[in-house]
């Protein structure tokens, strides 16, 4: 099969977490573009949140419009048993997965004194515990293959802060669990590829360089924080992922920063 060079995901299936909005939707749609068959996948199927709009139901909707192939499928990251069922739905649904973005995370952003037990945990089950159990389930397939690509968005929140003297984000504390969290996420990425290299599979992180302002990071009481000169484009980080998502194996085991990556590449950003 000739593969177009605006399609390189052209027949394949791929399975985003966190879709229903932000940067997980914004993945979801630029992997549609591509040509692939894409599982959108969040706990948000067709309501959401006051504070947080976008349904997997309207991102699903949106790849359609536009004449690509989706279906949204409920996944909660915190609940192992949700995530096999998700991975079994998309099976079902369009195929043995060939393109797993981990992009699902969660974080509490408050001063070290104030998190409780439940705050740790359910940072890690998001962010470590939950991408590390869904490249265990699609892993069988894509070894059978002999290809397969692993995203796992990551931050830059797991680089330690400059200083002192600390920036005033910093120094009202918060970020320091995600950050952590992430960390743990980078690492567990080198671990994976260096497991999978030998069956075509690559695994690589992806951050952005500087904060994308999405409905999360709003609600969470970013933006009084983040300058218009910190942002980044949520195209940057959709297009750097579908070059990690379209690489050749070799190209595994990276921590990639978005701008860099897609300057590194020769890439342009999509709007």
């Amino acid at each position: 099969m000739t593969v177009r060079s605006d399609r390189p995901c052209e027949g394949k299936v791929a399975f985003v977490t966190g879709a229903s909005r932000g940067i997980g939707a914004a993945i979801a749609e630029r992997l549609a573009a591509a040509g692939a068959a894409v599982a959108v996948t969040a706990r948000s199927v067709d309501s959401h949140p006051p504070d947080l709009p976008g349904t997997v139901r309207e991102t699903a909707q949106r790849i359609e419009a536009r004449g690509g192939r989706a279906a949204a499928i409920h996944c909660d990251v915190f609940d192992p048993a949700s995530c096999a069922e998700a991975v079994a739905e998309c099976r079902k649904q369009l195929g043995p997965i060939d393109i797993l973005v981990n992009n699902a995370a969660a974080g509490p952003f408050r001063p070290f004194e104030n998190l409780s037990l439940r705050d740790v945990e359910v940072t890690l089950l998001a962010n470590v515990r939950a991408p590390l159990l869904l490249a265990q389930l699609v892993a069988p397939d894509m070894r059978a293959r002999k290809r397969g690509w692993i995203v796992n968005v990551s931050s830059a929140t797991a680089e330690p802060p400059q200083g002192p003297p600390y920036s005033a984000w910093e120094r009202k504390g918060g970020m320091h669990l995600y950050g952590a969290s992430k960390a743990a996420l980078n690492r567990i990425t080198i671990g994976l590829a260096a497991e999978l290299h030998a069956d075509g599979i690559a695994v690589n992180s992806l951050a952005p360089v500087a904060a994308v302002m999405t409905p999360g990071l709003e609600a969470v009481g970013a933006k009084q924080w983040v300058q218009p000169s910190m942002l980044e484009p949520i195209e940057a980080i959709a297009e750097a992922a579908l070059a990690l998502a379209s690489c050749e194996p070799s190209f595994t085991g990276r921590i990639t920063y978005s701008l860099p990556l897609l300057k590194e590449l020769g890439r342009e950003i999509r709007r």
